[in-house]
Order: structure tokens, then sequence, then C-alpha cells
């Protein structure tokens, strides 16, 4: 019981860590409107019969955000199979952040899916599941033929958001220093899309977007943070990239 209570003041500890001065996360009004996003996948769905068959077929990994379960993204993963892609889960359950020991078996999953399918994947990561994405690329880069991120955070201060106290309360680690990776700006050796929002109430858009060679293309759309997974504008910005080099 003692390590127990000492390892939760050691996290709260950690949560309660100031913010570096000038580092600012989204305003207040877009975190807000976050909330209303929280009912999307019930109230506003694309008819299946409205996506187009894709011109090329594709094995597509989905990589879910931070302390959410694949079941978020389902809606995507029913739209991009009824385009005709092969949509695969990551095989972890919930993200409560990288451990070597989820890395490693995420790394094993990738490659039973290359192994399999006989073609590189594509790699589709909402929010912390991007940053999980690049990095299994920089690891097994002729396994990846394509890495997309939705609002993820690999650009610019770690704490330029509005999730990372959560964050350093769930893992236990500073965000700044996560056991997969010390470099997560460092553009993977594959295409690298950034699909980002001005919107997004989670994320710095800043951080979102990345800078020049940090990643080969962003992409601005109007969604919020937790829209990244089911909005149709998402949706259809993750088709095109499908077809796509």
């Amino acid at each position: 019981m003692a390590a127990l209570r000492d390892e939760v003041v050691r996290r709260a500890a950690l949560a309660g860590e100031p913010r570096p001065e000038g580092v600012k996360g989204p305003p207040l009004r877009h975190l807000v409107g976050e909330l209303s996003a929280l009912a999307g996948p019930f109230w506003r769905r694309q008819d299946v019969e409205a996506i187009p068959r894709a011109g090329r077929r594709r094995t597509v990994m989905l990589l879910p955000g931070f302390a959410t379960h694949p079941i978020r993204m389902r809606h995507m993963a029913e739209q991009l199979e009824a385009a005709g892609h092969r949509v695969k889960r990551w095989g972890l359950g919930f993200n409560f952040g990288p451990t070597e020991e989820n890395f490693a078996r995420l790394n094993q999953r990738l490659l039973d899916l290359y192994r399999r399918h006989r073609e590189p994947v594509v790699l589709v990561g909402w929010s912390l599941g991007g940053i999980f994405a690049r990095e299994l690329a920089k690891a097994h880069p002729d396994a990846v033929a394509k890495v997309v991120t939705m609002g993820s955070p690999f650009s610019g201060n770690r704490r330029a958001n509005n999730a990372w106290r959560l964050y350093h309360l769930v893992t236990g680690h500073p965000v700044e220093r996560p056991p997969i990776t010390q470099d997560i700006s460092a553009k993977p050796p594959v295409p690298t899309v950034a699909l980002w929002s001005p919107r997004d109430g989670i994320v710095s858009p800043r951080s979102s977007c990345g800078r020049r060679g940090e990643r080969d293309r962003a992409v601005a759309l109007r969604c919020t943070h937790l829209g990244f997974a089911y909005s149709n504008e998402a949706i259809a910005a993750v088709l095109r990239e499908l077809e796509l080099d």
C-alpha cells in the first residue's frame, strides 16, 4: 500500500508541474467545443453507400488517441472498408501511453500484417496514436507505405496542449521523455502527412501541423480534435490520402 501511495503522489506531482512560460494550449472556447463532439458518432454518420470505391486497395492500421479504445475509430474503419480497404486494429486495446512492452507488441503487430498481406501498411494515427505511427515507421520503414497523423502533437513544445497533465497522471512519465523515443519531431523515412485543425481544442494546431522537414505535407481540416476520429471531413481526407503515394 505504501508503494502505491508513493506512486500516486509522484504522478500527482508530475501532473501539477507548471506549464513552461510562453507555452499555451488551444483556447478555452475550442476546448469547450470538444464537448459537442463527444456525441458525434451517434448523431452525425455518413451513408456508407456514399463512399466511393477505392482506386487502389490498401492495408490500413488505425491507431487510437490517448485514453481511447479502437471502438472510437470504428466508424472510420467502416467507411474505409466500404471503400474497399483492409482495415486492422492496432491490437493493444486502450491507448494509455507508450511503454517499451506495448511498443514491442505494436512492432510485431505491424510486421505480422506486412508479412500476411505482402504489402506495406498505411498507418493512420489519431492524436497520440499518430506518435506511435511515426515511430513505427522509423523502426520499420520497409513495412510502412505511408503515415497519416490526425491532430498528433509531434512538433514544438510537448506541453502545448490541454492534455499533458492527464498524460503525466496516467503514464507516470513526463511528456517530454517518453520511453520509446527522444526525437518525436524527426520525420519518418516514408511519406508522412499531417492532418490538423485550427479548431482543435486539445492539441495546439502548430504542434499537429508541424514544420517543413518534420512531415511531407500538412492538410488543414475544420473539425474538432475528437472529430478527427469520425467526422465526414476527416474520413474523406484519409480516403484521399489512401489514393496517393
